[in-house]
């Protein structure tokens, strides 16, 4: 942050005289390409570059030292602070201010003046629980209001940056607008990713949700609040009811000034970041982001929805944020899993849209909101058909109509219908055929697996067998991960619970599969074809789908295939239930 505050003198004035998309220098020279035909900004171009990859430079040789220089830390006491830090879970709070917008001394090379810019690590003491994303937010909360007191908040995860300077003033100008501005709580943006391969094989891009779903979730009342890209008006953070006689006093803001020095600010803001300061109060409760859920996001959008706040789905042509999406399948795994536990959570809880937004939101968005919530309980209804069929085809029990019965066509016009309509959708939005396959799949395997065990988790910690934890899912990749993801090969690679329920389902019915057509072979006189048609044919799509399951068990020897103890599991799994089913 130090490196960056100082590098924004050079890089922000470039921006503005050039309109440069985006602003995030990373992201711009990654992909820009050296505009020689302008000499004028080729020169400074050059220029600005070689300072940026200075800086990576400086940055990275302090990563390796491990400790700042002793310049820095004469500079900018506050992070000598760490020198006596003895964990990253046990210290004190420690905040900078990096640039205070009020000195003279605080503007760019163009005399243009830099925004307050503060770093800040709040306290944290193995005996107190911190709360992960929601108790960091609301100590920003706090000590922003401190320091600026800004009327609205921008909030984006830590693997996001800004793909559209324009994001801002057309935040402000929802909350300005005049008729109706003063009811707005929130502008929820679309949440993209940069690193998305052309079929997007892990199923990442989200692009359904945010471009279909959530505008219904817009015209049904207002969106979710998705924990990233969001502009929320300060006094929804803090527990305010909208009022029809509230009016936002913009000039009252623009006017307010901090009278406290630099180092006053920082010592006497240190407290409101402390371990104990939140007890005994409602911050997490009615003030700030909710806690005790691990999609405190969500439940704090509906939250603010019932104290009468709009929300609005703000989705540009050029997308506002970029982030990093999942680059393994155990990654996507697990952050679905978090999704769909924290989900399910409140679902169940008193805060349950139906209970929470009881003649406070309308119906129609009560019900919209059930769609997210119950995705950890759609893994009954898949394992039922993922495990069912299949082993009754192995029995020989028929499930479905004959395949001359006229009530067979009900079963084969809805899957034609749902499948044709889903991949209409997926390609209206950009996506390709074989994205929308890969899709299918992770569909199938989040259900299985990451719907399953949040199901499961929720369960188990209502009864008392397991307490909460907040999993963050890791975005970083070696060059290998890096190089399958991009060739869009299924990164396996290590033993998980996930993975072999995944391998134990693929060989289940691949084994059934078998079964059935050597039934129908066998057979061929008695019609049992006719019988079993529509188990077959789902027993064989799921093989279809599997594919890459019995590559990473059977075919690949790279580091990335399922290991051994997962096929000896799996197999064991899948013979034993085979045998209960036929014995």
């Amino acid at each position: 942050m130090l490196e960056a505050s100082r590098f924004c003198k050079i890089w922000l004035p470039f921006c503005k005289k050039f309109k440069v998309e985006p602003r995030s220098p990373e992201a711009y020279f990654r992909t820009a390409v050296e505009p020689l035909g302008e000499p004028v900004m080729a020169k400074e171009w050059s220029t600005v570059k070689m300072l940026y990859e200075d800086m990576k430079k400086r940055i990275e040789n302090t990563t390796k030292l491990g400790r700042i220089s002793e310049e820095i830390s004469k500079e900018h006491k506050g992070f000598n602070e760490w020198i006596f830090v003895a964990s990253r879970r046990d210290h004190q709070t420690i905040l900078q201010i990096l640039i205070d917008g009020r000195e003279s001394e605080a503007v760019d090379i163009q005399g243009q003046t830099l925004p307050t810019l503060v770093y800040l690590s709040r306290e944290k003491r193995p005996q107190y629980h911190h709360h992960f994303k929601a108790g960091a937010m609301n100590a920003l909360i706090r000590v922003s209001s401190r320091i600026s007191n800004s009327p609205i908040i921008l909030n984006v995860d830590c693997d996001m940056y800004s793909n559209n300077s324009m994001s801002v003033r057309d935040a402000l100008c929802f909350f300005m607008d005049e008729e109706k501005g003063n009811e707005v709580g929130f502008i929820q943006f679309p949440q993209g990713f940069e690193n998305l391969t052309k079929n997007d094989v892990y199923g990442g891009s989200l692009n359904v949700l945010m471009e279909l779903e959530m505008p219904g979730f817009d015209g049904n009342g207002g969106p979710c609040y998705i924990g990233t890209g969001c502009f929320h008006r300060r006094e929804t953070l803090s527990g305010q009811e909208y009022s029809k006689i509230y009016k936002a006093d913009w000039k009252r803001w623009s006017n307010r000034s901090v009278e406290d020095s630099t180092s006053v600010l920082e010592e006497t803001c240190k407290v409101l970041a402390s371990c104990s300061y939140e007890e005994n109060t409602q911050w997490g409760k009615e003030m700030g982001l909710k806690y005790d859920c691990t999609v405190e996001d969500v439940l704090t959008g509906v939250a603010i929805q019932c104290r009468g706040w709009r929300s609005i789905y703000f989705n540009p042509e050029r997308k506002g944020f970029l982030g990093v999406a999942p680059t393994t399948l155990l990654q996507s795994l697990v952050q679905h899993k978090r999704w769909s536990e924290g989900d399910f959570h409140i679902f169940a809880s008193r805060h349950c849209p139906f209970v929470l937004g009881y003649k406070k939101i309308p119906l129609k968005l009560q019900l919209t909101y059930c769609m997210n919530l119950l995705w950890a309980a759609n893994c009954l209804a898949t394992l039922y058909y993922v495990i069912v069929p299949s082993l009754c085809l192995l029995r020989g029990i028929s499930l479905f109509p004959e395949i001359t019965n006229s009530w067979v066509l009900a079963f084969v016009f809805v899957i034609i219908v749902h499948r044709a309509y889903s991949l209409g959708e997926f390609v209206w939005f950009g996506g390709t055929f074989k994205g929308w396959w890969n899709d299918q799949r992770m569909w199938l395997y989040k259900r299985t697996t990451s719907y399953f065990f949040g199901f499961l988790d929720y369960i188990l910690k209502r009864l008392g067998f397991t307490n909460s934890a907040f999993v963050i899912t890791t975005k970083v990749a070696d060059d290998d991960v890096s190089q399958r993801y991009e060739q869009e090969v299924m990164e396996f690679g290590t033993s998980s619970p996930m993975f072999t329920i995944l391998a134990t389902l693929a060989l289940l019915n691949v084994l059934c599969f078998v079964s059935g057509l050597k039934r129908v072979i066998a057979d061929v006189e008695t019609l049992v074809w006719e019988q079993f048609a529509l188990q077959i044919l789902l027993c064989g799509l799921l093989v279809f789908i599997n594919l890459p399951i019995y590559q990473g068990l059977f075919f690949r020897k790279d580091v990335a295939s399922l290991p051994t103890s997962v096929a000896y599991q799996s197999t064991m799994f899948a013979l034993l239930a085979c045998a209960i089913a036929v014995y």
